[in-house]
């Protein structure tokens, strides 16, 4: 930057000092509010647009002033600023959360073990990654079985994904033993069961719940450690670390992922978008 800012030569008038001097400040003013937008936002400027590297120490001093006082007179710039940047993170969010469900899609809607309820050949496929202990999960199990009574056309995947603890893991672990034991009809009455479960999950409360359901608890207590539990426990986990998922309960819908709860108008919403975009 050259040239003296704010200075009077001998041969302008003090009108036109004036009017130098407030032209001076006003784009001092508008250079802050730029470059501290972009800087608030990472915005690359055009090679050569500013160069602080060119400036004197007194510069560079005056414009860390200029900028602080802007600042300070404006406070609601950065708040803007933070909105913006905000609004830009969340959209590259999506778009990154749509590569992810795209790149997982097959072990997401056809990994061949995840139990299908609702319709199985709906034409809106929404997938649930579920812990039978988490509070959240057994508030959408509601929305979710509501959805479900009200539209006969969902296929609904679920996915087992125990994360908060022993009792977590002891009830996925009993549900797809069942599964694999004696089939999905054994598992949906278990789902429903379990996921309204009071008490601790030991085994022997499950060994009596699922008696209780006309299944034999002990044939299923003795699979909870067979191999192929382990290994579509080990693959929902690896999925879902994959997909970025630290929390249940999280959704998948057409190629939308929600993680957390979600109410039924929210639900219905996304299942309507889906078939307008189909």
């Amino acid at each position: 930057m050259s040239g003296a800012m704010g200075l009077a030569y001998p041969s302008q008038s003090l009108m036109s000092v004036e009017s130098s001097v407030s032209t001076e400040r006003d784009f001092m003013k508008r250079l802050t509010l730029a470059l501290t937008t972009a800087t608030l936002l990472g915005i690359a400027m055009p090679a050569g647009a500013f160069d602080l590297s060119n400036l004197s120490e007194d510069e560079r001093n005056a414009f860390r002033d200029e900028v602080r006082a802007y600042l300070m007179d404006n406070p609601e710039v950065i708040m803007e600023a933070v909105s913006v940047l905000e609004a830009r993170q969340e959209a590259q969010k999506s778009v990154d959360d749509l590569q992810l469900v795209k790149t997982n899609a097959e072990d997401l809607f056809h990994d061949g073990f995840s139990h299908i309820a609702g319709n199985p050949d709906g034409d809106v496929t929404i997938v649930e990654f579920v812990d039978y202990r988490c509070g959240y999960c057994r508030k959408s199990y509601e929305e979710v079985q509501a959805l479900l009574e009200k539209d006969s056309n969902i296929r609904l995947i679920l996915k087992e994904y125990p994360i908060l603890g022993e009792d977590s893991l002891a009830s996925a672990r009993f549900a797809v033993s069942a599964q694999q034991l004696f089939g999905e009809d054994a598992y949906d009455k278990l789902h429903h069961t379990l996921i309204t479960l009071r008490g601790a999950a030991s085994v022997d409360n499950l060994i009596a719940t699922a008696d209780g359901l006309g299944l034999d608890g002990k044939a299923i207590a003795d699979g909870m450690s067979s191999d192929k539990v382990d290994a579509i426990l080990g693959a929902n986990h690896a999925l879902a670390r994959r997909l970025q998922i630290t929390g249940t309960p999280a959704f998948v819908m057409g190629e939308v992922l929600a993680r957390g709860y979600m109410p039924l108008a929210q639900m219905e919403q996304f299942v309507e978008e889906i078939r307008n975009t189909n």
